[in-house]
């Protein structure tokens, strides 16, 4: 059976994340004293006293508001609802009961789920006995802790592990599998992309640049394997963050990248390809993780025969480096070539793992370097010996030579390039040294 799914609900500011992030032992949702401002769904796994469940962190529930955003929150809270095990009801203890708390007892009681009523700030004794005031809701008991300096959570995580199902264990194979993160500049439709690949409405998606916020991953299958998908927040130039939250979310946008191994960085087709997005490329290119350009929102581009194929070149003009790398033309809207994404993505993902054998190697180049030899660097010649393959994911290949301290990089660049005319790394950065032999 899959693992207990816990949600976290409640008003907003009531410390839904600050539990979250104590439960999970790491700061994986924002937490900030703004209300809402967590809004999509946050996953993450905890472990305790031998056994497991997936931990959700969900935005503040306001019922009645016709805002967007707190219209996509709410729907956000509901679809948790729906998935989880056991519901944790949140409420502030340091503050008076409000009629949003009676709503969302409503909600719980209506969803017919196992449930646990949270006192929060329970920081001492006092306050403890404030907390009984929310024995008003009839939820009955009412469980006090204090997120912020931990104060009754292990007993918390007694009573959670008492009221959901125990998962038997079933011995797995430790493989691993494409993790693919989806980044890009705000607005470009990274959320849209999500949604059509997973089918269904994981994510937030509205008009609004920079709803999504927190790094939010999703498990799918394809042809049977598994596909970890990270939505993450729009990524802007750092002089243009000056919100202390939207620089979190940039922040943990770039750790999604540090932690994947394939990233699909989404470009406007309609703006066109920015200096702002070949700075996001150049990050995934450094951090030597597969690369995967989509062009969404290629429905509204006007078209003639060529005008994908022209599309590219012009920007492969201006970013040479970028010709190594898959560029799709998509429209998350119209669902134009989302399947391509999969696939494309899954051949980066065996690029990277590629290995190629010593043997093999050195009687390619060998041509290569007969024909076209290092050139000579203050009347020293260049001998290269050999050269070996020692890492895959991401690749590494060394060159073994009298003189590695006088290789240009022109020439180093030149070998990049033979290597990826003979064999297949398209959408992988290769690492290319040389050591002394």
């Amino acid at each position: 059976m899959a693992e207990p799914v816990v949600a976290i609900i409640g008003r907003p500011n009531v410390g839904k994340s600050t539990l979250f992030n104590r439960l999970v032992q790491r700061r994986k949702s924002i937490v900030h004293d703004r209300a809402g401002i967590t809004r999509d769904r946050v996953y993450e796994m905890v472990n305790w006293a031998g056994r497991s469940f997936i931990l959700v962190d969900t935005g503040g529930f306001i019922p009645q508001s016709s805002g967007k955003i707190e219209s996509a929150i709410r729907r956000q809270v509901e679809l948790a609802i729906e998935e989880a095990d056991l519901l944790l009801l949140m409420v502030d203890a340091s503050e008076e009961l409000t009629s949003i708390e009676h709503e969302m007892a409503n909600l719980v009681r209506r969803s017919d789920k196992n449930f646990i009523l949270l006192a929060n700030k329970c920081d001492n004794e006092q306050r403890e006995i404030q907390s009984q005031a929310f024995h008003e809701l009839g939820l009955g008991e009412v469980f006090p802790v204090s997120a912020l300096n931990g104060r009754y959570i292990g007993d918390l995580l007694d009573l959670i592990l008492s009221k959901i199902p125990v998962k038997i264990a079933i011995p797995e194979a430790d493989q691993t599998h494409l993790s693919l993160a989806i980044v890009g500049l705000p607005n470009v439709g990274k959320s849209s992309i999500l949604n059509a690949l997973v089918g269904a409405e994981k994510a937030i998606v509205t008009d609004i640049p920079g709803t999504t916020r927190d790094s939010v991953d999703t498990v799918i299958k394809y042809y049977g394997e598994p596909v970890t998908l990270v939505d993450t927040a729009g990524i802007r130039k750092r002089r243009n963050v000056s919100d202390e939250v939207e620089f979190y979310s940039v922040l943990r946008a770039y750790r999604s990248i540090e932690r994947c191994n394939v990233t699909l960085v989404v470009v406007d087709a309609v703006k066109g390809f920015t200096r702002q997005d070949a700075i996001i490329v150049r990050h995934v290119i450094d951090q030597k993780k597969g690369l995967v350009i989509a062009l969404n929102k290629w429905d509204l581009v006007p078209k003639e025969t060529q005008t994908a194929h022209e599309y590219e070149q012009a920007i492969i003009a201006k970013y040479g480096e970028l010709e190594h790398y898959p560029f799709l033309f998509i429209s998350a809207k119209t669902k134009q070539r989302i399947h391509t994404i999969l696939a494309t993505a899954q051949m980066v993902y065996r690029n990277r793992q590629r290995r190629i054998s010593t043997n093999e190697l050195n009687k390619f180049f060998q041509e290569v370097i007969d024909r076209t030899p290092p050139p000579a660097v203050q009347g020293k010649f260049i001998k290269i010996k050999y050269v070996t393959q020692v890492k895959s994911e991401p690749p590494v290949l060394v060159f073994f030579c009298n003189e590695p301290h006088l290789i240009k990089s022109e020439y180093r660049r030149f070998l990049d390039r033979q290597l990826r005319t003979a064999f297949d790394f398209k959408g992988v950065p290769v690492t290319i040294t040389f050591r002394k032999k």
